[in-house]
Order: structure tokens, then sequence, then C-alpha cells
């Protein structure tokens, strides 16, 4: 039989290996973008370990989530896949971070209020930019907000489904950038066409796909938001981790 203190310390040691496998699983990067002559080679979604290497030609770009953070790699030659740097560990809980509806809906988030300067407000990973086509990943369709980039002028937006006839309209005043989705005028569904039309007239149309689990690390969300068409979103993630 086990003493007490037999148990704890091969509990501990087991605790420990299991930690480190899990720490060794994630250290491994995602490729985002790829253009160049190798861009086949290195497509979008392809993992790279953090402690590998990639080879270009010349007129290669490669965009790749490593470590933690963003990095470009560009021209020939073989180069490290993840490079030291300053963690953007904290900017990654920010970006994924929900917003208060509360907040939003009395107005609270305009144009200066985030602090002295001024200018708008940096769009979340879950907000829906209405000036974007295409997939949207969210966490959940019961809590949706619109953005909208600038803001300095007052804008109404109304918003077509696939499914029905209804429509909703959706007012921006000056200097407000975030609006809730009134899911009680209209109801949201996954893979159904929500077409949101703009004060000029111009149309994007956009789909909702659930992400239950949001991914706790930058280069596992990556991977969500390519397997899910995200494409906008991949973006943002590519470029607020930099």
């Amino acid at each position: 039989m086990f003493s007490g203190k037999s148990l704890s310390k091969s509990l501990a040691l087991a605790t420990g290996a299991a930690a480190l496998a899990m720490a060794g699983a994630a250290q491994a990067g995602v490729v985002v973008k790829s253009s160049g002559p190798s861009a086949a080679k290195y497509p979008r979604g392809k993992k790279l370990a953090d402690s590998g290497t990639v080879t270009l030609e010349r007129g290669d770009t490669l965009t790749i989530l490593a470590n933690g953070g963003t990095r470009t790699i560009s021209g020939p030659g073989t180069h490290r896949v993840a490079a030291r740097g300053t963690s953007r560990r904290s900017a990654y809980a920010a970006l994924t971070r929900q917003r208060s509806t509360a907040r939003v809906t009395t107005g609270a988030l305009r144009t200066g209020a985030g602090g002295a300067g001024g200018g708008s407000v940096s769009p979340k990973l879950w907000d829906v930019d209405v000036t974007k086509s295409g997939a949207v990943c969210v966490p959940s369709l019961s809590a949706i907000q619109l953005y909208r980039p600038g803001g300095d002028q007052a804008a109404t937006y109304m918003i077509a489904s696939s499914t029905s006839t209804e429509h909703l309209h959706v007012a921006f005043e000056k200097d407000q950038w975030l609006a809730d989705w009134d899911a009680g005028r209209m109801e949201l569904a996954e893979d159904t066409n929500y077409v949101i039309t703009g004060p000029s007239g111009d149309a994007r149309t956009v789909t909702f796909k659930v992400i239950a689990e949001p991914a706790q690390l930058p280069e596992a969300m990556a991977e969500q938001l390519i397997a899910n068409g995200c494409d906008a979103q991949l973006d943002l993630l590519a470029d607020k981790m930099v």
C-alpha cells in the first residue's frame, strides 16, 4: 500500500506530467496568411512547430500566429517560426472579452468614452462589423452587438433575413459605434443569411457560426476561425496580436 506522502508525491508527478504534455501540445504555430510561390506549401491553417523553421522563396510572404503573437516573414531563406518577444496574451484576453450589453444599450460607449484623445473604439473579436461580409463567429447568439467604424455622423442600418419578410432598423447616433441586435424583433439562427444595408445603399451579407467553447490561446482560436470560414475575424486577430 502507498503511504499518504508517497501517494501525494505520485499525484503531483502525474499532474506535472500532464501539464507538460498540454504545454507541449500548445507549442504549435498556425499559418493565417500566405502568398507567393510557396503558398501551396504553407496553406492557411497549416500547423508549424514553434521551434521549427520555414523555407521561403523570393516573392513569398507568410503570416504566422506562434508563441502568442503574429509574425510576418518575407523573402528567400530559412526562417524560424517563432521569435522571442513580448507576450501578447493580455491583448488576446482583451480582444476576446465580451462587452457588457447594458453599456451599449444606454449609449455609454461612444467616441471618446474610452479616455482622453477621442477616436473610435477598436472592435472586439465578437463584434459584427457592418462594413464586412462573410461568416461571423460568435460564442452565443443571445447577445450580438453591431460595430461600425468611424461614427462621426448619425446613421441607420437596415437588416433583412433570408428566412423572414421582417426588417430590423438599427440606429447609430453621432459618435456612437456600437449597438445591440434586437433578437426580440429579428430572431438569430446559424447558417442564415442576413443582409445589412447602410445609409449609402451598400449591402453586406453575414452568416453566424457559433463557437460554444472559444479557444483560450490565439493559435487555437485561429484554427477555430479558419474552420468556420470567419475570415474577417481571422484578419482582426492577426492584426491585434502583432
